[in-house]
């Protein structure tokens, strides 16, 4: 019997979240043991603090295992233990249907024009060879997709381009890599080096081109679903929004790009890595022969692509309809004129978003248990107790650090409910309701870039494919967003003044 009971147990230590290592399985396994007893001796509004702890902890180490298995596995344990209800998380899933949408649907929608980014933006990348000169672009391309488009839909662009250049240098054989004249041993030193400078290289494309729609996304209405939470309460038109966010705003951007250039010169917490040479001549290479090897349907099939990228940029530009509905007119559209007709050419397309569209739907289980149980209402209720420009300062600081623990399109909501009755009881006056509107915009925009889980978009980058190649972890994030979260919090500090 004990034999049996030895070998049922090392099992389970086998089969339970995989070959994720046996200290995180352990460390799970303990959460969900004391987290019961946790409720009973300290009450649900400690326990709720603590689930979200052990929650950003799965997205912190999602390169050992994805947050969806051992996050989930907290709230399914969290509703058995009433912190939340079926019902509660329905509510919230129901509220961000359309980050849902957009996420099954635009991204998928992406995979089908991957060839015409591709060829887009592999000619970019030979435009200039200078590193900094290569990240303004990308950070730029970021902040100006995203003030008109998506942050997501734009994330999900650059990571299908990354994804491609990646593929595209590991594909090419392990000999070719190196033609000099050397021993193995001295190649495989080159290959290494090369391949830890073009992850790192790649690394910085992605956080440069994530924080550029960060920076963007503060200045439209349609540049963040926040924004336009932020907006309709306020009554402000396109233009309006822009104005009224513009002294802020247009700061934050312009210094945004000076930080690229900071971080790149200055080679600051992981910028500053360069593109290999020979990787350069591999991909440029490549392009070449690809074009070689185009014949005039393929050029066809891209013109196709372009045509439907255009109503793409039109129909987000213009708010034509709600985003996840335009990304699947993307998937019947390129599906169609491309004869991708079988169930199994579809199906791929939805692999990259479908994890990350249930992992977002265990997110939602752990805001409804912060709303369920005003956890943050200390902080809420402080930001209100204020007045003047401290309640403005109050309410940037509070949304913004409360965003980077949490989900920021939430916190916006709360805040402007928040502030929109104080202004319909009299207790501040139109102005201040239009400076801490610009305040929580900002907020929710610039200081939740400081972590992963600040920003549906950058949630997104951390648990793509690409992250875990190119070895773009919770923690890399921390420290690449870091100093663009020092430097344009203390300029949207000076200019909300």
């Amino acid at each position: 019997m004990p034999n049996n009971e030895k070998s049922l147990l090392k099992l389970f230590e086998i089969n339970f979240l995989g070959k994720s290592p046996k200290w995180y399985k352990r460390l799970i396994l303990l959460f969900l043991i004391i987290n019961p007893l946790i409720l009973l001796t300290t009450g649900s509004f400690f326990t709720g603090w603590v689930i979200l702890a052990e929650f950003i902890f799965t997205l912190a180490f999602s390169l050992t295992c994805y947050p969806l298995l051992s996050g989930g596995l907290i709230a399914i344990e969290s509703v058995f233990m009433g912190m939340t209800t079926g019902q509660l998380i329905y509510n919230e899933i129901e509220h961000n249907l359309e980050v849902i949408l957009l996420l099954i649907f635009m991204v998928a929608g992406i995979h089908f024009m991957k060839d015409f980014l591709s060829w887009i933006f592999t000619r970019l990348l030979f435009v200039t060879k200078s590193k900094i000169g290569l990240s303004l672009i990308f950070c730029f391309s970021g902040a100006f997709l995203s003030a008109w488009l998506d942050a997501l839909t734009v994330i999900a662009v650059i990571i299908s381009i990354t994804t491609s250049f990646y593929d595209i240098y590991e594909h090419v054989s392990y000999e070719n890599r190196i033609t000099e004249n050397i021993t193995h041993s001295e190649k495989e030193i080159l290959i290494k080096d090369d391949i830890r400078n073009f992850e790192g290289f790649l690394r910085n494309l992605l956080m440069h081109t994530a924080i550029g729609t960060a920076i963007g996304g503060t200045s439209t209405i349609v540049g963040e679903p926040q924004n336009l939470i932020i907006g309709n309460i306020m009554k402000w038109s396109f233009l309006e929004f822009f104005m009224k966010m513009s002294h802020v705003s247009i700061p934050i951007i312009l210094v945004g790009f000076i930080t690229v250039i900071i971080t790149e010169k200055l080679k600051i917490l992981g910028y500053g890595y360069p593109m290999p040479d020979r990787v350069r001549n591999i991909l440029y290479h490549d392009m070449k022969e690809k074009d070689k090897r185009k014949t005039k349907n393929d050029y066809f099939r891209l013109f196709l692509q372009a045509i439907v990228a255009l109503w793409l940029i039109l129909g987000l530009a213009f708010h034509l309809a709600p985003v996840g509905l335009i990304g699947i007119s993307i998937v019947i559209l390129l599906t169609s004129l491309l004869g991708k007709v079988t169930e199994q050419k579809i199906g791929e397309a939805f692999e990259e978003s479908l994890p990350f569209t249930s992992l977002l739907v265990v997110f939602f289980a752990i805001v409804s248990i912060i709303q369920n149980h005003n956890l943050f209402n200390p902080i809420i209720n402080y930001a209100l107790s204020k007045q003047g420009n401290e309640q403005i300062l109050s309410f940037f600081f509070a949304s913004g650090i409360l965003s980077a623990i949490s989900d920021n399109v939430f916190v916006a909501t709360i805040y402007i409910q928040e502030a929109h009755k104080a202004f319909q009881n009299n207790l501040i006056t139109k102005s201040q309701f239009d400076s801490l509107a610009i305040a929580i915009n900002i907020g929710t925009n610039i200081p939740s870039m400081a972590t992963p889980n600040g920003q549906a978009a950058f949630l997104f980058l951390l648990t793509s494919s690409i992250a875990q190649r190119i070895e773009l972890s919770y923690i890399s994030m921390l420290k690449l967003a870091l100093p663009y979260t020092i430097i344009l919090t203390l300029t949207a500090l000076f200019f909300l003044n």
